[in-house]
């Protein structure tokens, strides 16, 4: 059953020449777990970028992950441990198609809620572009 929910998340991410950049957001969505997945669900604003655009996240277990983002502005990434995908990726700018090296999900999401962590690297045409991290805490509003 959907839950409304707090959801805080924090996104690191390290380019070539070792610049870092971050950003913390804290929204309400929705929260859902069927069988093992979870699915994550909030509005995107201008606070990241992408204002009119609705982002779903779906966690299986500490193996894959998918991020969703329609309306907008699109984009489908896939994220999964051990394994390259070149996923559709939107920007106000322009749109690309990138390859994602996932390095490692760490799924401690409950039905209740909890935590979600995942590291992974960007290319584009082969060329590396930055390492990623993103962290989730969700948190239940019922």
């Amino acid at each position: 059953m959907k839950k409304k929910v707090l959801i805080e998340m924090k996104s690191i991410q390290t380019v070539a020449n070792n610049e870092r950049s971050e950003m913390e957001l804290t929204t309400t969505g929705t929260f859902d777990e069927k069988d093992g997945t979870f699915l994550i669900s909030y509005e995107d604003s201008e606070a990241t970028g992408f204002e009119g655009s609705v982002t779903d996240i779906t966690v299986t277990k500490n193996e894959l992950a998918s991020i969703i983002r329609s309306g907008a502005t699109t984009s489908n990434l896939v994220i999964e441990h051990g394994k390259k995908h070149f996923c559709h990726y939107a920007t106000p700018f322009g749109e690309f198609i990138v390859g994602i090296n996932t390095k490692k999900i760490e799924n401690n999401l409950t039905s209740e809620g909890g935590n979600l962590y995942m590291k992974y690297t960007i290319d584009l045409n082969s060329t590396y572009m930055s390492d990623n991290e993103i962290y989730f805490n969700i948190k239940s509003l019922n």
